[in-house]
């Protein structure tokens, strides 16, 4: 009698996976949203002077720092879902993020250190351990709808973000910046509890592997997939944290900087559902690539362009569904790249590379402003780098196409229609190693799912 399979069982593809989807759209909203939100803190912190020793630099740091130390802590948070599980690691994170919040409210106006300490670092360790706990959870109930459910998990930090942005305005007018950051604490701490109790993984039936594996840096289309986070990552934190700045510069007031900034966030909500719904259509590579071309495009023809309020208004609505590509797409490819029991070792290699760019894209960004006395070398650098990450997932498709004609001469199939599910467990990990380069350019341009 031959021995059982070891194959675990498919995804639902739906059911209680889409209570899964939902939940983790709360947590991103309620983590990257109200870090998208602090364009308004920014405003508020520069106009009434309420840190009177921080200077602008400074500020712009505090943002940066709160998403590389919720990438830098990925490690950490993997070694707990591994050990602890899931639903710890997102205790732990709502801790954090909530003793952020309330430590921030309490910060000393002349202590600019107090706030790296609570609105940079403590918040971006919640934010992590949240993030890296939810992130990989979606895909896991999906087979064909697995983009689509990204898209719309991911697309929880775009809403969240325009309602923090207009909440925390208004908070701030009205009861004043430390009550502020306490409802928001108080807020985020109920929100997030209820969706960790509600939340289900599937890390043991599918034999998830949360690791550290380095042993990935060696596969080339690794490589490929890292430099498409790093790039853009580049364009893409520049962009969230300059508009607002760009407004003002070409004389727009502060409310209506606000609005720009919102409009962005709620053009990343709005965006990042088709991107997932189309990424299973026409593929999931084909959709990375296809949109990251379009941010560097619209940055070009648009965002240079854009001196009035209306067309700063429209760069941000069309720019923002396509600005935060990479968020909706980096766990549909990676599963491509490695496949499904291999994609949380992954996923936090690759949040590790974009530490650096996280950390230092927008004083990067604020730099060239104020060498060259405007904002086109920064919309230049935030087009080219855009263009740099499109040409990796340009590269990676071809890479793909190579995996799966080896795939098709091992099964003696039509590369169209063979199954996937191998190459989605991460069984076949070498399969394209005898295929690499194959490709000839001439037959990479014809048009195919991958």
């Amino acid at each position: 009698m031959p021995p059982p399979s070891e194959a675990p069982p498919p995804p639902l593809n739906g059911g209680y996976g889409w209570v899964c989807t939902l939940c983790v759209a709360l947590i991103n909203a309620n983590t990257w949203g109200l870090n998208s939100s602090y364009g308004v803190f920014l405003a508020h912190y520069l106009s009434n002077d309420t840190f009177p020793e921080a200077t602008y630099l400074e500020y712009a740091f505090v943002g940066g720092l709160s998403i590389s130390c919720a990438m830098l802590v990925s490690p950490l948070a993997t070694l707990s879902i591994r050990y602890y599980g899931s639903h710890v690691t997102l205790s732990i994170g709502i801790v954090l993020e909530t003793a952020s919040l309330m430590a921030a409210s309490f910060a000393n106006k002349r202590q600019i250190w107090q706030l790296f300490l609570s609105q940079g670092v403590c918040f971006g360790f919640g934010m992590g351990f949240l993030f890296v706990a939810s992130v990989g959870i979606p895909p896991q109930w999906f087979t064909t709808k697995r983009s689509l459910a990204n898209g719309i998990s991911s697309s929880g930090s775009g809403f969240g973000g325009l309602v923090y942005s207009l909440a925390a305005g208004a908070m701030i007018r009205s009861i004043g910046l430390a009550w502020c950051f306490r409802v928001l604490a108080i807020s985020c701490l109920t929100v997030n509890t209820v969706c960790t109790i509600l939340i289900r993984d599937r890390n043991k039936i599918i034999g998830s592997r949360h690791l550290l594996d380095l042993k990935l840096f060696k596969r080339p289309e690794f490589l490929l997939f890292n430099g498409y986070g790093f790039f853009s990552m580049l364009g893409y934190i520049v962009l969230i944290f300059s508009l607002a700045d760009y407004a003002n510069r070409i004389g727009l007031t502060a409310s209506q900087a606000s609005v720009i900034s919102a409009i962005l966030n709620l053009g990343q909500g709005l965006g990042r559902p088709p991107i997932g719904y189309f990424s299973d259509s026409i593929g999931r590579i084909n959709m990375a690539g296809l949109t990251t071309s379009l941010c560097a495009l619209f940055a070009l023809v648009i965002w240079i362009f854009a001196k009035s309020y209306g067309v700063l208004i429209l760069y941000a609505l069309v720019g923002g569904t396509v600005a935060g590509t990479f968020w909706a797409t980096a766990a549909p490819v990676a599963v491509e790249v490695v496949g499904l029991r291999d994609l949380p070792a992954a996923l936090n290699l690759e949040w590790l590379v974009i530490v650096l760019p996280c950390t230092f894209s927008q004083p990067t960004a604020l730099q060239i402003a104020s060498n060259t006395g405007g904002y086109l070398g920064t919309q230049l650098f935030v087009a080219v780098m855009y263009m740099a990450a499109a040409l990796c997932v340009l590269l990676l498709r071809r890479w793909k196409i190579d995996q799966l004609k080896e795939i098709a001469r091992r099964e003696n199939d039509h590369p169209n229609g063979i199954s996937m599910a191998e190459s989605e467990l991460g069984a076949n990990e070498d399969i394209a190693r005898p295929a690499e380069r194959r490709t000839q350019w001439k037959e990479f341009w014809k048009w195919r799912k991958i």
